[in-house]
């Protein structure tokens, strides 16, 4: 069987090219200041590396261990083990392994930074909240982040926002611990902060939109495996409104979880703006997901577009 991109959409694709081509450009230009200002780039640039291989080789078990989620195995849990093989064998993709966090945030993840080494984890106030046809359109949709390798792909988008974070310490520790300098040395430290600052904001920009354009495309990927986008959409419909019920203090507990989860965990009260949101709007996820099974119902399903992102 031949292995699919799922979330594959050519306005889908095209924005999340045109965002990439924007990070490399802004990183292109900021080592060039960076180069012209007498800064070390080699050395920023291996402590951002450093940082970026642990992210990468070991955000699945930061992420598990966050969450105080633990493997589990088919005798353990049958039914999540057997509705994940089902969806594997139905997409041509390698079964990843399994984990529970016992917590009454409804909410799923994926980790691991390729199929081979993913992790699909499951939160226990999903599994008490969805039916089963929903929590199946819920680890369709994290399997479509792990076909998609998106855990890379947002590591590797976030490097430059590392070395600008890095940049910035480095340029304030320097500056306080000089005890001498002169009007050009202020100048050139005011120029680099000043650089770093631009491209944080820039590249902070970019990954956010890059992170929603990511979440539309698991979305319909799911579609696809599953053959029913209503299941997804039932399942956003409820986590969204559980959400909404689930004590504060619980929700902030799990927000640095944000980028990983299915649906953000924003405290009550809070409202992120489209521009700065990991995720787009649960409305507009739900909206999505019930015009492709309008498409489907009425035989018209085509490609399954997804090209207005608003």
């Amino acid at each position: 069987m031949a292995k699919h991109w799922y979330g594959r959409d050519r306005g889908l694709a095209w924005r999340m090219g045109f965002t990439m081509f924007g990070l490399g450009l802004v990183y292109v230009l900021f080592m060039g200041v960076l180069i012209a200002l007498g800064t070390s780039a080699i050395l920023v640039l291996l402590l951002a590396g450093d940082v970026a291989i642990v992210q990468l080789f070991f955000s699945d078990r930061i992420a598990l261990s966050a969450m105080g989620a633990r493997e589990v195995s088919a005798e353990q849990a049958p039914e999540l083990h057997a509705a994940v093989e089902r969806l594997c064998q139905l997409s041509d993709l390698r079964k990843p392994r399994i984990a529970i966090a016992r917590t009454d945030v409804p909410n799923a993840f994926a980790a691991g930074r390729s199929p081979k080494k993913a992790t699909v984890c499951v939160t226990t106030g999903l599994l008490d909240r969805l039916e089963k046809r929903e929590v199946e359109g819920v680890l369709a949709h994290e399997l479509s982040h792990v076909a998609n390798r998106d855990v890379a792909v947002m590591t590797i988008a976030s490097f430059l926002a590392t070395v600008a974070g890095l940049v910035i310490r480095f340029s304030l520790y320097s500056r306080m611990m000089s005890s001498r300098g002169n009007n050009n040395t202020a100048v050139v430290f005011l120029a680099i902060v000043a650089a770093s600052v631009v491209v944080y904001v820039l590249s902070f920009l970019l990954i956010r939109a890059l992170s929603r354009y990511r979440e539309y495309a698991a979305d319909r990927g799911a579609a696809i495996m599953t053959g029913s986008p209503s299941q997804l959409a039932s399942a956003l419909g409820k986590i969204s409104g559980a959400m909404a019920r689930i004590p504060n203090r619980d929700l902030r507990a799990a927000e640095g979880m944000d980028h990983f989860f299915i649906m953000p965990a924003v405290s009550k009260g809070m409202s992120l703006s489209n521009l700065v949101a990991t995720h787009p709007p649960a409305e507009k996820r739900v909206e999505r997901l019930l015009e492709m099974q309008a498409q489907i119902d009425s035989g018209a399903a085509g490609d399954l577009p997804l090209d207005r992102l608003g």
